[in-house]
């Protein structure tokens, strides 16, 4: 009930969140020359650099090493990105919530959708080198909605979470990108899974991104739809964190206007 009270409120304020999303995608680009551009040529820049290390530095063995890589590092650039965005949302937003009366879950929520807006404009990268590759989209590769939209909702409850939390403890900033870094190296961004043992195989079956980077690249590099096994894992993780996150955010935020 109270997820669905929400959404409820979330359509009643629909405009203040178009606005809220709006000034984040521009406040990102201001002052740049290529603006919205970046967030395609960025990927590519980097996909070129790591690309050009791990493929003959340490020779992978992988089909479509160049695909394989930027479907694995958009996904964790938008995990990255959104989530530690909306970790300082709410301490971002302070003076706007002592004044007047704002639903706080809207801040963290257009955090994240700003997030999902930067993905979209990464996707002309992607679909680029899947052409360049000889690896052509197909009508299967519409269903690339499916993961997106549960990695989103996945995004959300977690960026709930870490707003919440770090506004009683400011350290979770620092703890929290020490952690992202053990999540780069934990998750197969840029190596194959089936180079892991397989005595430590289970590990990467906790890393939550890890069954989000498989579930897009089941759509994008192998060209198929998404495994049922893949989408399950995703479903409930996305569910077991935005309910996570309502829960832990509905109880803590009656006492921000405190700490912030």
């Amino acid at each position: 009930m109270q997820i669905k009270a929400y959404f409820r409120s979330l359509y009643r304020y629909k405009y203040l969140l178009y606005i809220l999303v709006t000034r984040d995608v521009k406040k990102k680009y201001r002052r740049s020359v290529l603006g919205v551009l970046w967030s395609m040529l960025n990927p590519l820049l980097i996909m070129i650099i790591t690309a050009m290390v791990f493929s003959t530095v340490f020779r992978f063995a992988v089909e479509n090493y160049v695909l394989y890589l930027i479907v694995g590092q958009v996904v964790f650039t938008f995990y990255t990105e959104s989530t530690s965005f909306a970790m300082g949302s709410i301490l971002d937003n302070s003076s706007l919530i002592k004044k007047v009366y704002v639903p706080k879950y809207l801040f963290p929520f257009s955090r994240v959708s700003s997030s999902c807006v930067n993905l979209l404009f990464t996707f002309p990268a992607i679909f680029f080198i899947m052409l360049y590759t000889g690896a052509w989209p197909s009508w299967r590769t519409l269903s690339v909605v499916v993961p997106l939209a549960l990695m989103l909702v996945f995004c959300l409850g977690v960026g709930l979470i870490l707003s919440a939390c770090v506004v009683y403890f400011r350290d979770l900033f620092h703890l929290y990108g020490v952690l992202l870094s053990v999540f780069n190296y934990a998750t197969p961004v840029f190596y194959p899974a089936q180079i892991v043992p397989d005595r430590y195989h289970w590990l990467l079956t906790l890393n939550p991104l890890y069954h989000f980077v498989t579930a897009f690249r089941e759509v994008l590099y192998d060209g198929g739809l998404p495994h049922a096994d893949t989408l399950l894992a995703c479903t409930l993780l996305a569910t077991v964190a935005i309910i996570l996150g309502v829960l832990i955010f509905r109880r803590a935020q009656n006492h921000f206007i405190l700490y912030i």
